[in-house]
């Protein structure tokens, strides 16, 4: 199921461009390791862009390397549920919160629109961001994210609000 996500990434090309990450699976699993605290990626699984298992894991948690499309992220199981149902734009309701890792920011990848999921062109997005090292967050209640703002200059906000895929990203430091 998590190779059909990342290779639906990649055919869709929601965040934009090809797989791109060269190298060798030592490579892959340090770019993989730096998405989260050292607490979640010691026992996470760690895939290759393909879906290959590099590394079997203990934890709840799926790490990713960087990519031309997206940055090095450790998901939850429910994240990776939320960008299948996104990929295939079919709903999605979280029943718990989720939490999921990107501590290396973007990397080289061109980022997201933060109103629109399927947007690909930054040039034709006025709410373009690339974010630095964040979190992001899926709560199981839209109300939740009530009074948040959606303005990515704030520290904490909303994406993709009006979607089923609304999430808190919650910045932790500034983009190298």
């Amino acid at each position: 199921m998590k190779s059909i996500l990342i290779n639906s990434c990649v055919c869709l090309g929601l965040f934009g461009g090809s797989l791109a990450l060269a190298g060798d699976k030592n490579s892959m699993i340090t770019s993989a390791e730096s998405a989260g605290p050292v607490a979640v990626t010691s026992a996470a699984t760690i895939k290759a862009p393909d879906g290959t298992v590099l590394r079997k894991g203990t934890n709840s948690y799926t790490c990713y390397p960087q990519q031309d499309i997206i940055g090095p992220m450790c998901n939850e199981p429910v994240w990776d549920s939320l960008i299948g149902a996104m990929l295939n734009k079919k709903s999605f309701k979280s029943n718990k919160f989720s939490v999921s890792y990107m501590l290396a920011g973007e990397g080289s990848a061109i980022g997201v629109s933060n109103s629109d999921p399927y947007a690909s062109d930054p040039g034709k997005s006025d709410d373009w961001v690339k974010e630095g090292p964040h979190l992001m967050i899926v709560v199981p209640d839209r109300s939740m994210l009530e009074g948040l703002s959606t303005d990515p200059n704030d520290p904490v906000y909303v994406m993709w609000k009006d979607t089923p895929y609304a999430h808190i990203m919650v910045k932790v430091a500034a983009d190298k």
